[in-house]
């Protein structure tokens, strides 16, 4: 089904794969790299390095391997042959070769690391996350909040119809059995999986490495390293605290999300779609949702993104700051779905410690759309379609 859903991002890729000689797809398994690739580059032969004898054999001859792929391909999960970019480079610096390269990997860490070593100047970098609100839409037949929020957005969910919590289960299960050992930064596997549990229970607080490695049982340290983890394999990331010219004290550490909230739900121990509308992380579960979809507005558009939080020393906060044009847009976003003036606090203060802040926004889970307290107030569904009109170069 999802190789019937037109991806934001295809026309990116489509233009990319005109200018450059390799186009580097990530993003997390099941995202849909591989369909999207087979549904825009049909012609191009395709090739999983996750297969055993493709890889060796990639390992082994890796210019008889490339003899196959003499207009380019789509090498799937390229990372896992990384001596491969490097015969790669050589075939595309060829003066006569004519043709594109899709790379997809779905580890950041090696994937970049790669990239960087080999393809620097010869490849486009792209980043597809699982579906957007707007992509699933039609293949939602309760498109309810809470259902968002339960099923998350990975599209084998909505592809093969699976009950959200088996699929996660497997997921997590996939994740942590074969890209942890493939990575070998973990030897407690359980005790990993309790962590990321906790990171799950933490989405939309300050980072505390040293609560965080005490509650799992490991050192700071591992806690770091672990999260790092979690972020090369498109698990959880870290959004970064905004810093303008101003007197007051500002926290420096940043916020923890997840890519996916039906992942993050999972690991909390959630189990059943009606645990959402009553569990005391929702609030939380609903601003990862607005964070992660605003993140996939700019990547979808291949622009890179630059998002943050802003929180004073004296707890005044807003969830998410979007700069455009030098001057901060901020957004607060609440579970509520009957505002009250007790929601517009953090805006407003923030647009009055720094005077520069423009369109102001609250997005919560209602339905009406207006203006309050010169804040333009959005259900979640209008955000991209009200980021389209602020942030288009020409408005």
């Amino acid at each position: 089904m999802s190789g019937k859903i037109r991806r934001e991002i295809s026309d990116q890729l489509l233009t990319a794969a005109k200018s450059y000689p390799t186009v580097t797809l990530t993003g997390p398994r099941q995202s849909g790299k591989t369909t999207l690739c087979r549904m825009l580059f049909p012609d191009l032969p395709y090739s999983n390095l996750e297969d055993p004898e493709t890889r060796a054999f990639a390992l082994d001859d890796p210019r008889g391997f490339l003899r196959a792929f003499p207009h380019g391909g789509v090498l799937d999960e390229f990372q896992r042959a990384p001596d491969l970019t490097s015969y790669l480079q050589s075939m595309v610096d060829d003066p006569e070769f004519s043709g594109t390269f899709i790379l997809t990997g779905s580890c950041n860490l090696s994937v970049r690391n790669v990239v960087n070593q080999s393809l620097a100047g010869r490849t486009a970098i792209i980043e597809l996350l699982p579906f957007s609100r707007f992509e699933v839409e039609p293949l939602l037949r309760d498109g309810s909040t809470d259902r968002l929020l339960f099923n998350g957005f990975y599209p084998r969910i909505y592809d093969q119809h699976l009950d959200p919590t088996q699929a996660l289960s497997d997921y997590v299960a996939t994740y942590v059995e074969r890209d942890v050992r493939q990575l070998n930064m973990v030897r407690d596997l359980s005790l990993f999986q309790k962590f990321m549990g906790l990171c799950a229970g933490r989405i939309g607080q300050i980072l505390n490495l040293e609560s965080l490695g005490n509650d799992t049982g490991v050192s700071q340290t591992t806690a770091r390293e672990w999260l790092s983890l979690m972020e090369a394999s498109y698990i959880g990331f870290r959004l970064p605290p905004y810093f303008a010219n101003i007197s007051k004290r500002l926290i420096k550490s940043p916020k923890l999300y997840f890519y996916d909230t039906g992942l993050a739900a999972y690991l909390m121990g959630i189990r059943h779609i009606e645990q959402i509308e009553t569990h005391p992380l929702r609030g939380m579960l609903f601003e990862n949702l607005v964070v992660v979809e605003t993140l996939k507005y700019f990547l979808n558009k291949s622009r890179r993104p630059q998002l943050f939080f802003y929180r004073d020393s004296n707890g005044n906060e807003v969830d998410l700051i979007v700069p455009h044009a030098g001057r901060p847009v901020p957004i607060e976003i609440k579970s509520a779905a009957t505002l009250s003036p007790a929601l517009f606090k953090g805006v407003n203060r923030f647009c009055r410690a720094i005077p520069e802040a423009e369109n102001p926004i609250l997005v919560y889970d209602g339905k009406q759309q207006h203006i309050q307290r010169e804040t333009q107030v959005l259900p979640f569904a209008a955000l991209n379609a009200h980021l389209d009109k602020i942030l288009s170069p020409n408005p």
